[in-house]
């Protein structure tokens, strides 16, 4: 396939989506493990059942990084200028996320905007956001 640049998109083009394994327990505790959050939420359900949830949910910043890899498989990560969500959503272990993006502007300085969602299963959006790319013309 051959590289994205500015001028082989077009606003309104979409990214290829990323779905990823439903979220198991052990992604939590390797999630936890690689990041330093071993935040009980995330890992221990008699405490999640202490604040009313019925089981540990997912590491917000997890989520952010699916989004940051469906990115990365479309562009090379020095494409990268800026990055940013907003989380909407707590994600429950067992959910399978899709990350989606679609090019919302493109600008004569290489840079390309791309609003981001990411969402489970059922269409519930866990967070939105937008990336900044950089591209060759």
């Amino acid at each position: 396939m051959p590289p994205i640049t500015l001028d082989s998109l077009s606003i309104g083009d979409t990214l290829p989506p990323l779905t990823v394994k439903p979220i198991s327990r052990t992604t939590l505790a390797l999630y936890a493990g690689a990041s330093g959050d071993h935040n009980p939420i995330h890992l221990d359900i008699d405490f999640a059942k202490r604040f009313g949830l019925d089981d540990v949910i997912a590491h917000g910043m997890l989520i952010m990084a699916y989004a940051g890899r469906m990115l990365t498989d479309w562009v090379p990560q020095s494409a990268l200028q800026r990055f940013g969500v907003r989380f909407s959503a707590m994600t429950a272990v067992h959910d399978e996320i899709t990350c989606t993006g679609t090019v919302t502007a493109k600008h004569e300085d290489g840079t390309v905007h791309v609003d981001l969602q990411a969402a489970d299963q059922r269409g519930d959006i866990k967070l939105a956001g937008e990336a900044v790319l950089r591209l060759a013309a």
